[in-house]
Parts: C-alpha cells; structure tokens; sequence
C-alpha cells in the first residue's frame, strides 16, 4: 500500500511534499499525467531532493516526435528500459545527431541543447532523470499535459492548446522551438 499526500500541486499524491521524508512507491503508483499519447508518472520531484534533480518515468505507444525543445538550466538522461526510443540531440554548435536506443542504452542531453524523441516501438518507456542550478521541471508533465488518476496510456492523445506552448517557459525551464528542423531524419 503507498500513503496518499495532499501537496500543493494535487489533492491526493503518492509522493510527500516535504524534503529530507524517506518513502517508498510501488510500482506505477508515483504522480501520473497524460501528455501527448504518453503516460508520465513522477516518483521523486524538486519538493523531494530541494529542487537538485527530479525522478520519472515515459511510457508510450510507437508514435510521433514529441517536439523540439531545450532546457536553458538542465541536464536531462534518457534510460531506456522497454522498447526503443530514437533520440534527436543538437549540441549548442548546431551539431545535429540521432540515436536510436534499446533497453538498456543510455542518453545525456546537457543544459542548452536542443532535443526530441520518438518512440520507435509499443510499449516503449524510458526512465528520466533532470537536473542542474535553474531546480527541476517535473510539474510540467500535468500542467501542461493532464494528470490522470488511472493506469495506462490515454484514451485520446493530449494535446494542448497552441497558446500553452508560449507560456511555458515562464514557470518552467522548457522551451519549445516550433520551427526547429531535424536534418538527421
């Protein structure tokens, strides 16, 4: 059985909101979102470890590129537990590269590079970890997304309105770049 907190972002979360508390969370249990057609669930975020790194897992279908992005203040890993995942990174030269990653394979993305991803097959899931000086970016997932209760992949991908992308930066270190091209493809 995992205790059930009420934290400021959720009336009911598995994780406690107070930093330095050991806990435990059973498998799948932690705080879920649905973004995309993805299922994003937070087992550790910046109110666990004083905003030093966040803890997350990325389970979904085979399907399309999450979009271009970059962190300005993090540091993000890719670790890919099931399926396979193709990782588009561009260092802060302009130096594009993909890789596509199976079970076991690991990805880092520095602050300040410009990346995505696609899962290449069902079912696939990769284990997150984001860190650096600007705190973590985990309550993206269900802000921007929707939390979600249930277990599982969403019904209908969500998909947000186009006004949210602009605003994101402003409460959390991910930058959307609309009119980023991939020359890896």
């Amino acid at each position: 059985m995992t205790i059930e907190y009420a934290t400021r972002y959720r009336q009911a979360s598995r994780i406690p909101a107070e930093p330095g508390k050991p806990y435990f969370i059973e498998k799948g249990e932690g705080d879920r979102a649905h973004l995309f057609g993805d299922l994003i669930t937070i087992y550790a975020g910046g109110e666990q470890t004083e905003n030093t790194f966040n803890f997350f897992t990325v389970e979904g279908p085979k399907g399309d590129l999450i979009p271009a992005h970059l962190h300005t203040d993090t540091h993000e890993v890719f670790y890919i537990t099931q399926g396979a995942v193709r990782l588009f990174v561009e260092d802060t030269e302009g130096n594009q590269q993909e890789k596509l990653l199976t079970p076991g394979d690991f990805g880092f993305v520095p602050k300040n590079c410009r990346h995505a991803y696609r899962m290449e097959r069902h079912h696939s899931q990769v284990v997150g970890v984001a860190a650096g000086p600007g705190g973590t970016f985990e309550r993206f997932f269900e802000n921007f997304g929707a939390p979600a209760e249930q277990l599982g992949l969403p019904h209908q991908p969500v998909v947000p309105a186009p006004h949210k992308f602009a605003s994101v930066p402003e409460q959390y270190d991910v930058r959307f770049l609309p009119d980023h091209q991939w020359r890896t493809r």
